[in-house]
């Protein structure tokens, strides 16, 4: 059997399926954070990271200096919008109303602090989220109506 998918929603649901992988790492590592940030603290002061690793001594900084609720909160944020990002995926790939209305509801909503995060300061990444997020957006809307 042919896959009759369009090559744009399938480019969606590789990038919404990406997306919730990596949520789903992002809210592990909070979740994790959490669990060890006192194992983390004394490691943070060893003698083994000493001069050796800056980015790992950067990033055990910024966790070990954010409060436990703000960990546990911003880990279990992270694993709602892992599940809500790969149901996306999944009713997209079923190409299902209710997950194009949900995707554009969803990107639509993320444009205007996307624009304002680019205002406060350009980066690659940044901006090629951005663009991705409004092709995404233009797509499912331009397509929207013809299914």
């Amino acid at each position: 059997m042919i896959d009759k998918r369009p090559p744009g929603l399938i480019a969606i649901v590789i990038y919404k399926g990406f997306v919730a992988l990596l949520l789903t790492a992002t809210s592990i590592v909070l979740l994790l954070a959490l669990k060890k940030h006192d194992t983390l603290v004394v490691f943070s002061e060893s003698y083994i990271l000493e001069g050796k690793r800056e980015v790992i001594e950067w990033l055990l900084e910024k966790i070990i200096n954010i409060k436990p609720q703000t960990l546990k909160f911003s880990g279990i944020a992270t694993a709602i919008y892992a599940v809500v990002t790969a149901i996306e995926a999944i009713g997209l790939w079923y190409e299902k109303t209710w997950a194009k209305i949900l995707v554009i509801g969803l990107v639509g909503i993320s444009i205007p602090p996307e624009i304002y995060e680019l205002i406060k300061g350009v980066t690659i990444f940044k901006f090629l989220v951005f663009m991705v997020n409004l092709a995404v957006l233009s797509y499912l809307v331009k397509h929207f109506y013809k299914h």
